[in-house]
């Protein structure tokens, strides 16, 4: 299915690895243009590489650039818009992705620990999109998609943060859809179940050395809790954000989307 995203232009945050990577190497495999970002210059690098060879080996007209920062900075948002802007002059696709707050519960989580995490997950969201909109508006095809969480319809245990501040995001984006629905913008959230990055990698490689068994135990193991019967791919993610930024999901607005194998039990 050709999804029409040939031309277009997406920027993409914290895509260095990952849910944000393999967003972008979707958007990148339909022709679009992409600029992304992350904190550490070397995996950005090797990033933006790997995504010129997915375009090159396309035979694509894609374009990819990047830019080292943190998306939680001050001034990262309008340095991340100046920088599509003067590279594209265009933006068509925003696609908002952060690594998740801290672990911890109510009565051990600090003061500092939520307000970092207010930064992190949902004032990065703010500042982006505030930055991003008046592109957004020139665009035919505006889109907006949040990669969240399932914790947002059924909290996790041990993650108070992520269950409180990913809950602020949908919020946002609800009320934001229907605020730039006229101007022709969708906004989506993107709810990624237990998806094998790096990051759960590494989860689940603490969990094994914990109980003295294998890495591939654990992860089948985990694979098995699910209705599915197994992990998801970072490429499921990619691909249902692909849809999303595409004419074809014009419809769609100021939904959440859980890509969880099933693992949601809540009819809502």
């Amino acid at each position: 299915m050709d999804l029409g995203l040939a031309g277009r232009v997406a920027l993409v945050t914290a895509a260095s690895k990952g849910l944000g990577f393999a967003s972008a190497r979707a958007l990148v495999d339909e022709g679009a243009s992409v600029l992304i970002c992350a904190r550490e210059s070397g995996p950005l690098e090797q990033a933006i590489e790997a995504l010129r060879q997915t375009a090159t080996q396309g035979g694509l007209s894609a374009q990819v650039e990047g830019l080292a920062l943190d998306v939680a900075a001050p001034d990262a948002a309008g340095e991340l818009v100046g920088r599509v802007r003067e590279r594209f002059g265009r933006l068509d696709v925003l696609v908002n992705n952060a690594g998740g707050p801290p672990p911890g519960t109510f009565e051990t989580l600090s003061d500092a620990d939520w307000e970092q995490g207010v930064r992190l997950t949902l004032m990065s969201v703010v500042h982006v999109v505030r930055e991003a909109l008046p592109l957004l508006k020139q665009s035919d095809q505006g889109r907006i998609i949040n990669i969240v969480s399932t914790s947002v319809k059924q909290p996790i245990d041990n993650l108070m943060l992520s269950n409180a501040i990913r809950s602020a995001v949908v919020g946002l984006a609800k009320t934001l859809s229907r605020e730039v629905a006229r101007a022709g913008i969708t906004v989506n959230n993107v709810l990624p179940g237990t998806i094998l990055t790096n990051r759960q990698h590494e989860l689940k490689g603490a969990e094994a050395a914990r109980r003295g068994v294998s890495v591939e135990q654990v992860i089948a193991e985990a694979g098995r809790a699910v209705p599915a019967g197994r992990i998801g791919r970072p490429e499921e993610i990619g691909a249902l954000v692909a849809f999303l930024a595409s004419s074809k999901a014009g419809y769609i607005t100021g939904d959440s989307i859980a890509v969880d194998g099933g693992a949601i039990m809540s009819m809502t």
